[in-house]
């Protein structure tokens, strides 16, 4: 599978319809275009079966109903992209701190309620399908660290946790037999978070095939701390992981918006500037990370509604959405300086990290521990050798460092892996790379 460069833009359709518009280089053009020119291979949408009050009105936050769904995910297909759903099995957001039933479902529990979310699944993905639009990935359940449709499906019920998620995949299994199944959680360095909860329903034996973490740096603690757990719990469940969620900002600047969440205070604790740069830096360490995990078992990254622009009118509530789940934050526009793009909507620096496309030949087999030795000793080949390094291996491998003082003459010095048995080259003609030949004064 191709790493995955994921964006999830599901508030697009109220961007776009309050004047937002994208630009690169200076030219306008479609937002979808833009991201797949950029390198995007995958976008995530969410969906809510009904995101409106009695009235008609919109709980706001994209208005992801089915009908926004489909034109999204057709706009994705049509750029020659492939899209993930997201189920968040709530009218509105779904979250650690909320999971509220949809109301239509509000009297179901047991049986019934399985049933519904199973007939939502199906239909969801029937309604889709017949518009040739299949998704490569479905996610069952939204930040489900506390569960999902409360009370009834609450993390301590475990049980009718377990039945409900059932439901949801079996919904998938039938209807996209070829999609991964993916169930995420929040706070993605909380190893003791993660093992608890997926040893909680491993007795249930859900059918599912990948493990999805949201990982937002001025909450969740360093880089190292995300490798860690992604090597822990990919080996310890035998799964895929990928990160399901990401952002940080590019600024600090308000833009005179309510509820913006990046602070000065969140660039101190990130350790990355808020600028353009340093929001460029924190992705490209955040692909090299999920890279690392061993056995190739990190496969992707979304950033979550990098599109988000300061528009004043598009707030994740709108006062029928806060009503509905209770909550007396007053909304705003939280996501507008950690965009991708600028206020104006220039894209930032930070798009084009994500043309890290590949283009090494792979072969059939798990070439991961060879060393060069065994290319001399013709246990394989160079071209098998090199399908196993990993893009910032071969990236290191071209850059090189800077020279070792301690010889003279030398500039710079390619690239030293002991693991995979390859020595530097010492170079005089700077900076450090691969050269064909060498010569000294």
């Amino acid at each position: 599978m191709e790493f995955i460069k994921g964006m999830d833009i599901s508030m697009v359709k109220e961007l776009e319809y309050y004047g937002a518009s994208y630009r690169l280089n200076g030219k306008e053009e479609d937002l979808f275009h833009l991201l797949h020119e950029c390198g995007t291979n995958m976008v995530r949408i969410r969906i809510w079966p009904d995101p409106y009050d009695e009235k008609g009105n919109s709980y706001g936050g994209g208005g992801n109903d089915l009908q926004t769904t489909i034109e999204i995910a057709r706009r994705t297909v049509e750029c020659g992209m492939d899209f993930m759903l997201d189920f968040h099995y709530s009218d509105f957001w779904a979250d650690p701190a909320k999971q509220v039933k949809p109301k239509a479902w509000k009297e179901l529990s047991g049986q019934a309620l399985e049933t519904a979310v199973y007939l939502h699944t199906l239909d969801t993905l029937k309604t889709l399908k017949n518009q040739k639009l299949v998704p490569a990935m479905v996610q069952v359940g939204n930040e489900i660290t506390k569960g999902l449709l409360w009370p009834d499906g609450y993390v301590d019920r475990t049980q009718s946790m377990a039945q409900l998620l059932k439901a949801g995949i079996k919904g998938v299994r039938e209807e996209c037999p070829d999609a991964k199944i993916v169930l995420h959680l929040d706070f993605g360095t909380d190893n003791q978070m993660y093992r608890k909860w997926f040893d909680q329903i491993e007795p249930y034996e859900l059918d599912y095939d990948i493990i999805g973490m949201s990982y937002y740096p001025h909450w969740n603690g360093g880089l190292e701390l995300l490798l860690d757990n992604m090597n822990d719990i990919s080996s310890r469940y035998d799964k895929d992981v990928l990160v399901a969620e990401t952002s940080i900002g590019y600024t600090t600047e308000t833009f005179g918006c309510r509820g913006i969440v990046y602070s000065k205070e969140h660039e101190k604790i990130t350790g990355y500037p808020a600028t353009q740069e340093g929001q460029e830096a924190f992705l490209r360490d955040l692909f090299a990370t999920v890279r690392k995990v061993k056995d190739a078992r990190g496969i992707g990254v979304f950033y979550w509604e990098p599109a988000w622009l300061p528009i004043p009118d598009c707030t994740w509530a709108s006062k029928s959405g806060s009503m509905y789940m209770k909550d007396k934050v007053v909304a705003g526009n939280a996501m507008a300086n950690m965009a991708l793009f600028d206020e104006k909507g220039n894209a930032n620096s930070s798009d084009y990290t994500v043309t890290y496309n590949e283009h090494v030949k792979k072969f059939d087999g798990d070439f991961s521990k060879a060393t060069l030795m065994d290319v001399k000793l013709k246990k394989l080949s160079i071209e098998q050798f090199v399908s196993a390094l990993s893009l910032e291996e071969l990236a290191e491998l071209v850059n090189g460092h800077s020279g070792d003082a301690t010889v003279r003459g030398v500039a710079g010095s390619t690239w030293r892996n002991d693991t995979k048995g390859i020595t530097p080259v010492n170079l005089s003609d700077g900076p450090a790379g691969l050269r064909i030949t060498q010569k000294y004064k």
